[in-house]
């Protein structure tokens, strides 16, 4: 009796080490209804799946009857003629079954890779709508599991779930009745085991659940170092600050936390299966043993003998599967539920449904505006978040009233100490959050009644850390404007003065600028992104630290770059370098979330407050 091969080996292994938290789990009502209406688009193949297992099912029963035949009516009968067609027909159930399967398999894979793009899309597009402080409080790796395991998980609720449902079910059915007709006194006989079996897989399934727990939690922090040590930055600064020593003995640890771990789960299957081999080695000497002595006084045939040796290795791998089978449901049903709890989560920034396109002078107007960062509950899922953040408490505002004007073809600069609020007033221009009270207008208009898609076309960024894909110079210049000639490219390349490194580089704009653009310099990556908002030529432009991170020639020429991308265009500028925004139109003071001074460069200076003092600090430096 093969027991790895009659009850799924691995695969009830794996069952067995399901989490048993995870039966106590209490689904929310109406999850199994959005589960069914997920289905709902593969109902057809859904139908032919499940015909496909039955009929699968059968005919792995059926050949165990023939074999009966062929040696009750053919071999021992002598009937030559009986024994061919028989081996034919068994041969022909051979043949089917392994057509029936590869219709299973095809079914299936349409099915759950139909759902994992579905759902996949759906949870990207919907994540995409977060606003920005979504992601600055979610768990990136959280958030990354949610489409990729529990997407996997959910999907198994149609495809390897449903299967063992229908196939053990129809297996078992099928082999009870045909050992209760064969023989109902063994076949009682080999119920009367089934404990043997159960409460052994119950003690294990425990202690399985325990040992994978552990290791997945060893492999997740194994996981956290390399992701921390293999990023470009994190590799920095290991380079920079670390011993390599004690780098090799943390890894070195957890790495052998985890080959430990996976011996004692190896150890701990293993004996189970073979205490289950045993088990059915033990049945199967039953069923000779008593079987054959009922053979030897003619209560029994040969071929019903061995029909019912041959069921028994069937029986009670279903049984062993059915009675796992709510574990499977509800880690389905879980994986199901975790996802729709992102999909739940409305976003906080949403078009009005009276929303317009911005249409106008670009002008900039902030009336009394009061702004506090939204608190967690309101923009993302504990569940999500690192443990040490679910206990913050809600901050105070950070914006108190501020008003300012900027007329179209102006430049006002916001310049104060760091936290005062000057990037918080450029994150509303954009809508990346709303404001608690007052107005912020662009084109006459709030933003609050324009379109999202509509604003950001109006608004281009440069921050202080300018962020690269992974991928080419084209690729990262195109996201901006993906239709733009080869001309418009290095005309803003010209503009942000990186043309000629470009013309250097043996592949040009097809030269790759790594993770984060970290195969560039700092003020390499700014003229990249300075050259992406040119490109994109928006009627407001937002210059965030924009030239941070320059020397002093390559900031005078990047400079000059900027003063022609403002000329007819309205900019908001942020600056510590007062030096920087001597020239605009108007020029802020934030401090403390407030406009403390207000004027032009010789004003402030002037009335001999707080930028006249931050202005004589910088000139003595």
């Amino acid at each position: 009796m093969s027991v790895g091969r009659g009850m799924g080996g691995g695969r009830m292994i794996g069952r067995l080490a399901a989490d048993p938290e995870i039966t106590h789990h209490k689904l929310d009502r109406g999850t199994a209804r959005r589960v069914i209406a997920y289905g709902a688009p593969f109902k057809g193949l859904i139908i032919i799946f499940m015909l496909s297992v039955i009929v699968g099912s059968a005919l792995s029963v059926a050949p165990l009857l023939l074999f009966q035949r062929i040696i009750d009516d053919g071999v021992l009968a002598g009937d030559i003629e009986l024994i061919v067609w028989l081996a034919l027909a068994v041969a022909g159930m051979a043949l089917g079954s392994a057509a029936i399967s590869l219709v299973e398999r095809w079914c299936s894979a349409r099915i759950g890779e139909g759902l994992i793009y579905s759902m996949r899309t759906q949870i990207f597009d919907h994540v995409m709508r977060m606003p920005i402080a979504f992601f600055s409080r979610s768990h990136t790796g959280k958030l990354v599991s949610r489409l990729q395991s529990d997407v996997n998980g959910a999907q198994q609720a149609f495809t390897s779930t449903l299967s063992t449902l229908v196939s053990n079910s129809v297996t078992l059915v099928l082999v009870l009745g045909s050992m209760l007709v064969l023989s109902w006194p063994l076949t009682l006989a080999a119920l009367v085991l089934l404990p043997l079996f159960m409460v052994p897989a119950q003690l294990v399934g425990r202690r399985l659940a325990d040992l994978s727990r552990n290791r997945m939690q060893q492999q997740a922090e194994m996981s956290a170092t390399m992701t921390e040590r293999f990023s470009v930055s994190g590799a920095l600064l290991v380079k920079l600050f670390g011993d390599p020593a004690t780098e090799h003995q943390q890894f070195a640890r957890q790495a052998r936390d985890v080959a430990d771990s996976g011996v004692k789960i190896a150890m701990v299957s293993r004996t189970f299966m073979t205490a289950m081999a045993l088990v059915g080695a033990l049945a199967t000497a039953m069923f000779y043993g008593f079987g054959g002595v009922a053979a030897v006084r003619d209560q029994l045939t040969v071929g019903t003998l061995t029909a019912l040796v041959a069921l028994l290795a069937r029986l009670y791998g279903p049984l062993m599967q059915l009675s796992n089978l709510r574990v499977d449901i509800m880690t389905a049903l879980v994986s199901f539920e975790r996802v729709f709890e992102v999909l739940d989560l409305e976003p906080l920034i949403v078009d009005a449904p009276d929303a317009e396109e911005v249409d106008g002078p670009p002008s900039v107007v902030f009336r009394d505006v009061w702004f506090t960062y939204p608190d967690a509950h309101q923009v993302s899922l504990a569940s999500l978040e690192p443990t040490a953040a679910l206990g913050e408490s809600s901050p105070d505002p950070v914006l108190r009233g501020v008003t300012f004007e900027a007329l179209p073809g102006q430049t006002v600069a916001l310049v104060g100490p760091s936290g005062a609020g000057k990037t918080t007033i450029t994150h509303l221009l954009s809508r990346l959050y709303d404001v608690d009270s007052g107005v912020v207008e662009i084109a006459g208009k709030d933003v609050r009644g324009v379109q999202l898609q509509s604003l950001q076309e109006q608004i281009g960024y440069v921050t202080q850390d300018a962020h690269l894909f992974h991928d080419t110079i084209e690729a990262n210049l195109r996201y901006a404007k993906p239709g733009a000639s080869q001309e418009e490219l290095w005309a803003a390349l010209e503009s942000a003065q990186i043309a000629q490194l470009v013309r250097r580089l043996p592949d040009g704009l097809n030269t790759v600028v790594g993770e984060r653009g970290y195969r560039l310099s700092g003020g390499e990556r700014q003229r990249f992104a300075i050259a992406r908002l040119l490109l994109k030529a928006p009627p407001i432009l937002v210059l965030d630290e924009a030239t941070a991170h320059l020397d002093s020639e390559s900031e005078s020429l990047v400079q000059d770059a900027l003063d022609n991308a403002r000329e007819g265009r309205t900019s908001i500028v942020i600056a510590h370098r007062l030096s920087t925004v001597r020239h605009a139109d108007q020029i802020l003071v934030v401090e403390a979330g407030k406009v403390a001074e207000s004027g032009t460069h010789s004003e402030l200076l002037a009335t001999g407050g707080h930028y006249a003092t931050l202005y004589a600090t910088q000139f003595a430096e």
